[in-house]
């Protein structure tokens, strides 16, 4: 009888990236944990923590103590390890750090399975799709209305038909002006969806959105506090503009909660905020039984890889300059290639997500080098 392999070895890195694009005055690089597990018979997976400004050194602590003292010696299987080792840190809180963390250790499994299957992600997960469509995005409130003008034009030459921009001034004439601009440039057929990300409360996001909603937007995204549930049902209520929402959630049950009580249209699961490559699929498969849309968050290398695998199609994000890949922050070629509006895979093997040495965190490094 065959003994399944267990993991051996659990390591960490501290990663910086600096942003070609600041995404305003102090956010001008992002901070990951890579995460390298390796299984009782030599094999090795790579994963990633992504925070990306707060956190990171939480982030790791949590793997290099708690989660390293669970998951030794247990098998080397994301599937069966995720729910235990959740239960077991639940304690210290159920997301947040939390998932962050664990969405690590988890990828790194995934990675691992596929690599020893000689497949990519897609791939052994089941592919259903060759292609997956993405929007134009952009962290870009900070931008003045020039900036803004020219990056629309730019994602309308690269042949995108979807594009997402911020809003939330302090004063809303500056929003109206701006979405009007970015309309005029992206022309009427293209949907344009509009990000708040968290900035109104209830009775400024209903104004906001009755007199922005004369641009013809597809969505609307994080109005209010991401853990208002209440809020969001009465938004919900005196709204005709669909609602996106989910980045800043994290569990499962926080999902459905949303789902299941009218608040959200089309839900944004963060692969990395949940917890990993194994609870983003139970929430989109709650989100295909609810009948709700979901479009992944970010992390384009990873989202799109997972869109190909969900039945149905799913707008996958690019925000301008902010892949990993134009970051250049990977060590190999990119898992995935974008041409026009639509994204597929490279044939890289596991998540093809590999950082270059030159892109570690020395000042984090110091604090944790314990690999075992």
């Amino acid at each position: 009888m065959t003994t399944a392999p267990t993991i051996r070895r659990i390591a960490t890195r501290g990663i910086r990236v600096p942003l070609r694009r600041p995404w305003g005055p102090d956010v001008r690089d992002l901070s990951l944990v890579e995460v390298v597990v390796e299984d009782s018979d030599g094999a090795i997976g790579y994963g990633f923590s992504w925070t990306p400004q707060i956190g990171a050194a939480a982030v790791r602590a949590h793997l290099d103590h708690d989660i390293r003292a669970f998951a030794l010696g247990r098998a080397a299987d994301a599937v069966t390890l995720w729910q235990p080792l959740w239960e077991h840190l639940h304690e210290g809180g159920g997301g947040g750090i939390t998932t962050i963390a664990m969405a690590g250790l988890d990828l790194a499994l995934w990675d691992l399975a596929a690599r020893r299957a000689g497949l990519g992600i897609a791939d052994l997960l089941g592919r259903r799709h060759e292609t997956a469509e993405v929007y134009g995005s952009g962290v870009n409130l900070h931008y003045p209305l020039d900036e803004l003008v020219a990056q629309a034009g730019r994602w309308v030459d690269a042949g995108f038909d979807a594009v997402k921009v911020k809003v939330g001034s302090p004063d809303l004439a500056r929003d109206l002006e701006r979405i009007a601009a970015v309309r005029e440039v992206i022309g009427p057929d293209r949907r344009l969806m509009i990000d708040a990300n968290q900035r109104w409360s209830l009775e400024r996001a209903e104004r906001a959105i009755g007199e922005l909603a004369a641009f013809d937007l597809a969505w609307i995204e994080e109005p209010l506090r991401a853990d208002d549930l209440a809020g969001h049902v009465e938004l919900r209520r005196r709204i005709d503009v669909p609602v996106a929402l989910g980045e800043n959630l994290y569990t499962h049950y926080r999902f459905a909660e949303f789902i299941d009580v009218g608040a959200v249209d089309l839900v944004q699961p963060n692969i990395v905020r949940v917890g990993g490559i194994t609870p983003f699929r139970a929430i989109a498969d709650l989100a295909d039984d609810r009948g709700v849309a979901l479009a992944p968050h970010l992390l384009l290398e990873l989202s799109a890889q997972l869109a190909l695998t969900l039945p149905g199609e799913h707008l996958v994000e690019s925000v301008e300059d902010a892949s990993f890949e134009a970051l250049g922050a990977l060590a190999a070629p990119s898992p995935v290639t974008v041409h026009g509006a639509r994204v597929r895979t490279t044939a890289q093997p596991g998540l093809g997500i590999r950082f270059a040495d030159d892109r570690a965190d020395a000042a984090a490094s110091v604090i944790h080098t314990e690999e075992s």
